[in-house]
């Protein structure tokens, strides 16, 4: 161990403000499957069964609240919006990376 540096711990997590961001039943779901692309939201709905329409669309404003995604409107009738990652949103790939191969190595290793 190097103690030249010694660990200060914060009075808080760092890591608490990525779970600020990104905490929650939906969010990393969300973030999984539009790492792939743009989608709409009827293609999210589809992709994450469980989930409400006014669940999908509290999510989603908080993730373009924090700069994750874009909201991109077309002016048709029926309204069609797609869904896009920022640079921001592309940055938790790795995290979410991570989540998932720890998931899939630990899973079944319970008890």
């Amino acid at each position: 161990m190097d103690t030249s540096t010694p660990f200060k711990p914060h009075p808080r997590c760092p890591a608490e403000y990525t779970l600020g961001v990104i905490g929650g039943r939906w969010k990393i779901p969300i973030l999984y499957h539009l790492f792939t692309g743009t989608k709409r939201s009827s293609e999210l709905r589809r992709l994450l069964p469980g989930i409400t329409q006014k669940m999908l669309a509290q999510q989603l404003r908080e993730l373009e609240s924090h700069g994750l995604l874009t909201r991109k409107v077309y002016p048709q009738v029926p309204p069609k919006v797609e869904y896009t990652l920022t640079p921001r949103g592309h940055s938790l790939k790795p995290v979410v990376t991570a989540m998932c191969k720890w998931a899939t190595e630990k899973q079944h290793r319970v008890g």
